[in-house]
């Protein structure tokens, strides 16, 4: 018996009603509050004009006056449903839709893909993972067949068409090297932990090619090949370079000459970063300059696949922003307590004596609140232990190598946010505060977070002596990968400017993943490259509960 699947959610005023008439994909979209007569006589006149159609020619138009309308009914139990019920009551699970000889078992909403896609870039050794978005159905009930191509003996006579041979059935594949130069298929079923929905097949739109060889990050694999234990968290803090900056003609000619034109494209860099990130086996993972459309298409799809939960928060005015991932199995999502430092400073009376001071310079006020820089507050509670709670902060500061007072405003305002979240919200959760300062270990910035204040004469602050003012906080902060030599290393500037900053008062570090050796870093002159798909390098420790 054929399927015919109905979409009936209460919260609309309309369903939808999917089958195949006479060989026609037919999809009705109907008014819930509609009596069901209506819908039967349109699959009635449908099944007129579909038989009509299919006897149409010049010789036959006889016969094209003879097709008569076919009965069509529903069935519920082996009782006729009556054609003045409601279209959201008559169309049951289980019913049977009756049309002429032919018959349709209904099934009301059931487990339904509602997008599914395959990555353009597929590389030899690099996890594919396709984008999944499921309705009644929970990806962990769903089912998946990987097939690869292969090509016919050309010297066959005939030749013939080429035949897909099963090649795994996880929700991920990751194709080999003897893979080069064919293309993939799968087939995915969707289900919940009753039934499955109607299955999908698609096709990659190009072939598997081979990889960069060697990357910077698979001799750090070799220290998180599998997920810590409870008494410990995974952290990373990474910026992965927005397609939105590496496409740009300065990127490509003046930031960036060395860095090989395919090495910059959106999909072969993405290829790098989901391996990357699922190598790390991380527990938090904080990612700054996320292009939207990466998020949603690439990355979340990716590591949901590795057990990771996703929020995002954009700029302002921007398309790009911060991404905070967790693991599903060790943490559950709280609360959320982003905010816009410059809405902030503005509006939030938390601030109103920073504004006031900040205000007696209108070039710097300018230059401070024109800035979208946000911060993503994401608060986190440990599964087996609910009396742990992560309040995890991630933010990507203002970029100019002489804007050191804007950085220091701008984390004036984070901080005194963050220690509201923590005081008034959810006291005695641990602090992570994680990101792209863009600050050197040498910066007031830097000192402010370790010291727990900055002086007034911090030079930071040299040459807007009227807004200059200490600063401090109650946070007890440490940089918990320590002061790498780098971590940003372009063709023009090196520098130590990421950092993760843990609370020294609930978490001891237990390892620092090491960074690339310099070899491996300047191989191919900086960075981004064949190798390394930013110009940044990823932050990861381990940070162990005390």
């Amino acid at each position: 018996m054929e399927r015919a699947v109905v979409r009936c959610v209460p919260s609309e005023s309309k369903l939808t009603i999917t089958f195949t008439l006479d060989g026609s994909h037919k999809q009705m979209l109907r008014d819930q509050s509609e009596q069901l007569g209506k819908v039967l006589a349109r699959i009635a006149n449908n099944a007129v004009k579909g038989h009509a159609k299919a006897k149409k020619s010049k010789k036959n138009k006889r016969d094209q006056a003879s097709v008569s309308e076919p009965v069509v009914r529903l069935y519920y139990k082996d009782d006729v449903v009556a054609e003045d019920a409601l279209n959201s009551a008559a169309w049951q699970d289980g019913a049977v839709l009756h049309v002429g000889d032919s018959k349709y078992k209904v099934e009301r909403n059931p487990p339904t893909f509602t997008d599914v896609e395959l990555p353009a870039s597929l590389l030899a050794g690099f996890p594919v993972c396709p984008k999944l978005e499921i309705e009644f159905g929970d990806l962990k009930h769903c089912t998946f067949q990987w097939f690869k191509e292969i090509h016919p003996n050309a010297e066959q006579e005939g030749g013939g068409e080429n035949i897909w041979v099963e090649a795994g059935h996880d929700r991920v594949f990751i194709p080999s090297n003897v893979d080069i130069g064919l293309k993939l298929k799968l087939k995915c079923t969707p289900g919940n932990n009753q039934r499955y929905g109607v299955g999908r097949e698609l096709v990659t739109p190009g072939c598997v090619e081979a990889g960069p060889g060697t990357c910077t990050f698979d001799s750090r694999h070799l220290y998180t090949n599998r997920v810590t234990d409870e008494s410990t968290v995974r952290v990373v803090s990474y910026n992965i370079l927005a397609d939105i900056y590496a496409q740009t003609e300065l990127s490509k000619t003046v930031l960036y000459p060395y860095c090989a034109p395919y090495a910059l494209d959106i999909g072969y860099r993405q290829s790098l970063v989901k391996k990357e990130l699922a190598g790390y086996n991380a527990d938090v993972i904080c990612l700054q300059e996320v292009d939207k459309s990466v998020f949603t298409h690439s990355l979340s799809p990716a590591l949901d696949a590795f057990g990771l939960d996703a929020l995002y928060r954009i700029k302002d005015k921007q398309h790009e922003g911060l991404a905070t991932y967790f693991r599903r199995s060790k943490f559950t999502l709280l609360s959320q307590h982003d905010v816009t430092l410059s809405e902030a400073l503005l509006s939030d009376p938390l601030h109103r004596d920073l504004l006031e001071k900040v205000s007696l310079s209108p070039a710097v006020r300018d230059k401070v609140v024109q800035r979208s820089t946000t911060l993503q507050v994401t608060v986190l509670q440990c599964v087996k232990d609910p009396s742990r709670k992560l309040c995890v902060a991630n933010t990507h500061l203002y970029w100019h190598p002489k804007g050191g007072y804007v950085r220091l405003i701008q984390m004036a305002v984070a901080l005194r946010h963050i220690e509201r979240v923590l005081s008034e919200l959810h006291p005695g959760a641990t602090l992570l505060l994680l990101g792209d300062m863009n600050s050197t270990p040498s910066s007031g910035l830097y000192e402010l977070l370790t010291r727990g204040a900055v002086s007034e004469l911090h030079p930071d602050w040299s040459g807007v002596e009227e807004v200059c003012l200490a600063l401090s906080h109650s946070l007890t902060l440490s940089s918990a990968c320590g002061e790498p030599a780098y971590t940003n290393y372009v063709g023009g500037f090196h520098g130590c400017l990421d950092y993760v900053f843990m609370d020294t008062c609930a978490l001891t570090v237990e390892q620092v993943i090491p960074l690339p050796s310099h070899e491996e870093v300047t191989t191919h002159q900086a960075l981004p490259s064949v190798a390394h798909p930013s110009d940044h390098i990823a932050l990861v420790c381990d940070l162990r509960w005390k």
